[in-house]
């Protein structure tokens, strides 16, 4: 069956860095579009970047130049780079298989205190 689960997250100081890791398995990775997305308190889910096959990224405005989206199709694993963090960063952050049938990952906390 599919499975994403997601590694990385944790608490960081403004203008701190994290990477979140997303493990894929139980389809072809390398064929599917992958997405990170995140979820503020009390706020709508929220599409934060994109990969596709051929390795296209698109990021909301507020990420850009910030956070850098990649996969490495030999290990199914999508990745989230998070620079210069922000407080009205911190979320829960999910990983999605984007293509096809939808599925998500577990979700992982990201806090960054001011």
């Amino acid at each position: 069956q599919v499975q994403l689960v997601q590694s990385g997250g944790g608490l960081v100081q403004a203008g701190g860095s994290l990477r979140l890791s997303c493990a894929a398995s139980g389809y072809i990775f390398r064929l599917h579009t992958m997405a990170w997305y995140r979820q503020a308190p009390g706020k709508q889910r929220e599409l934060v970047a994109t990969i596709g096959r051929p390795g296209t990224t698109t990021y909301v405005d507020s990420v850009k130049g910030r956070f850098t989206i990649s996969r490495d199709n030999a290990k199914n694993t999508v990745y989230l780079q998070m620079n210069s963090l922000k407080p009205e960063d911190t979320a829960v952050y999910y990983c999605n298989k984007m293509s096809g049938v939808a599925y998500w990952g577990q979700g992982t906390q990201v806090t960054v205190s001011s």
